[in-house]
């Protein structure tokens, strides 16, 4: 008599990994269910979660799975060369990502520090680039986007663009830089409006401009230090 096939199709829906993880996020699942979404299907006689979790009985674990080559991946029964590497692959990705650290935070207190972190990105290009930064409560860089290139006017940065950035990154708060390319960083009328225009959106809004900084070749403006705005 022919034994039955078994898949992932004769699983309760509720009880299949993908579903369980589109409902309720990977931290739900168990190892041998995040196994078997990498293996993606299983064999003639088992569902994907059932292959996983006898691989991790017979591979004694999570932690020795982890340990095991290609070649003794391959010797388990019913994992070939494709499952074999896309278990591999799976798990050197985990690997990499507890070898990465998070970047250094950078906060900003003062111009000076926005001049260190944008002054020689900006400094030397042609065109006007304007830049935003995007702070939190604790005035930490969560985001950094150019916005706009050429010659800094109110129909080129509009209030819109540059809100709706900041809203995507639940921004706290925002700088705004742009460069000079003449090398003089004295703001001009145009410059002045922009900043006046942004700074009453964000009223409106609740999201605060804290400062605009012009970049020039030797040196910086803080428009906030100079009170205009």
């Amino acid at each position: 008599m022919e034994a039955p096939t078994y898949t992932l199709r004769d699983v309760p829906a509720e009880d299949r990994p993908r579903e369980r993880m589109l409902q309720y996020g990977a931290q739900a699942l168990s190892n041998a269910e995040l196994l078997a979404i990498l293996l993606r299907t299983g064999t003639i006689h088992e569902s994907a979660v059932t292959l996983a979790q006898r691989l991790l009985n017979e591979a004694g674990g999570l932690r020795r799975l982890v340990e095991m080559s290609t070649e003794q991946l391959m010797k388990l029964k019913g994992i070939g060369a494709a499952k074999a590497l896309q278990i591999q692959a799976g798990l050197e990705l985990g690997r990499r990502l507890a070898r990465t650290t998070q970047p250094e935070t950078v906060t900003i207190r003062s111009p000076h520090d926005v001049s260190r972190l944008l002054t020689e990105e900006l400094r030397y290009l042609q065109k006007e680039h304007f830049v935003c930064l995007f702070l939190n409560t604790k005035n930490h860089v969560i985001g950094q986007e150019t916005l706009s290139m050429g010659s800094l006017n109110a129909s080129i940065v509009h209030p819109r663009e540059v809100f709706l950035a900041a809203i995507k990154r639940s921004s706290a708060s925002i700088i705004c830089v742009h460069n000079h390319p003449s090398g003089d960083p004295t703001p001009s009328p145009d410059d002045i409006e922009v900043t006046r225009r942004l700074v009453e959106a964000g009223r409106v809004i609740g999201i605060d401009v804290l400062d605009h900084i012009i970049i020039g070749d030797r040196g910086f403006v803080s428009l906030k230090e100079l009170g205009l705005m």
